[in-house]
């Protein structure tokens, strides 16, 4: 395998751009795999998945809504902190569980006094 024959491959795959880019690969990384398993293995098949999501998204994104594109929900639905939306979920779930403790009744004691007028012997 020559580097003109993977320069011909990544080509025809430019979503392996997109990995070496993010710093997610290296062309070193993709040279070793290319040379070792060849440009037919089933190995790429993870790489090209991503690279069809991504072209679904990029068509989806011309697509708009009112003035919001679909990229751009892409974008913000990325940029949540899903630990900040978990500590959000149970600190609702302990005001809810503490507005339904005061909701529930207490159970009423039963003690009654003794009349004062009452001496011990009766």
């Amino acid at each position: 395998m020559s580097k003109e024959d993977f320069k011909r491959f990544v080509r025809s795959h430019p979503e392996l751009i997109n990995y070496v880019n993010h710093g997610d690969m290296s062309w070193q990384k993709f040279y070793e795999m290319y040379d070792i398993y060849g440009e037919n293995s089933n190995i790429w098949e993870k790489y090209q998945e991503v690279g069809d999501i991504q072209n679904v998204a990029s068509k989806a994104s011309k697509t708009t809504v009112g003035d919001t594109s679909l990229k751009d929900l892409f974008n913000m639905v990325k940029k949540i902190d899903l630990d900040s939306v978990r500590k959000g979920a149970e600190g609702l779930q302990k005001a809810i569980a503490l507005i339904q403790d005061f909701g529930v009744s207490k159970p009423t004691n039963n003690y009654q006094a003794r009349p004062l007028y009452k001496h011990l012997e009766d």
